[in-house]
């Protein structure tokens, strides 16, 4: 019962982050125009309460959304489940399908994740005292390549999976046109070995965005090496934002 309405007091808490900003709903359709087209297909791994669907939607794409987290699928189910354009599935992404054990923060859902390694890296950190993650929830595994297989060949990919983004990468095949995965101080070899394996897809030009500025660093693209070095020395202070990588 109180992990219940803890759990609902948290997707509150997201939704009003997430949807009540309408500078960043604009910003983020400026920077997805980039990528995505109408009647084009976008896929949200980690959607959360939906804000990049939502953004995707305006731009006239179809979506796939893949969130493990039953809550916050059923609360995408309320938001999205009749718009034909949006496909939702209860699942995380990873290298192979299968199972994996999520571990949910229920208090700040967004944090929740299927890598011990992120857990233990928020451990002692300047910004992270008092996240916990009291429960865990058995969830269903797909790939990148089963998406496609099922719903088609994306133009762009976000993946916001919480330290398990080189995971997810794993399971890709071949490149996509365009995709982001997140990244955090605290755990800046993940997002090193997320590049690398975009790059040995062939996707071969970087950008970044910090924190929810949906605003890109750079005028112009850097390559693998340079988008490595530029994340190696960020400070620790920027803590989290996304890598942008498409192709040549």
């Amino acid at each position: 019962m109180l992990a219940g309405l803890r759990t609902a007091r948290g997707i509150v808490r997201s939704l009003r982050i997430y949807y009540g900003n309408r500078d960043r709903h604009a910003a983020m359709d400026r920077l997805y125009a980039r990528f995505i087209a109408p009647g084009e297909l976008a896929f949200d791994v980690g959607a959360h309460v939906g804000d990049r669907i939502a953004a995707f939607r305006r731009l006239g794409a179809r979506v796939v959304a893949i969130e493990p987290q039953p809550a916050l699928a059923t609360t995408l189910r309320c938001l999205y489940g009749r718009d034909r354009a949006v496909t939702i599935e209860t699942a995380a992404v990873g290298r192979r399908a299968g199972t994996v054990t999520l571990k949910l923060n229920v208090d700040n859902p967004t944090l929740s994740t299927a890598s011990d390694d992120f857990i233990a890296a928020t451990r002692g950190q300047r910004g992270w005292d008092g996240e916990t993650w009291s429960r865990c929830v058995s969830v269903p595994m797909t790939t990148l390549d089963a998406l496609i297989a099922r719903h088609g060949m994306p133009a762009f990919a976000k993946i916001d999976v919480e330290g398990y983004e080189a995971e997810v990468l794993a399971g890709l095949g071949r490149a996509l046109p365009a995709q982001s995965f997140e990244f955090s101080t605290i755990q800046r070899a993940v997002a090193v070995a997320a590049i690398k394996r975009c790059a040995d897809l062939g996707l071969v030009r970087f950008n970044a965005a910090l924190g929810e500025s949906q605003t890109l660093v750079f005028a112009g693209w850097r390559n693998p090496d340079e988008i490595a070095y530029w994340l190696a020395e960020l400070p620790f202070e920027a803590n989290s934002g996304d890598i942008y990588a498409v192709c040549a």
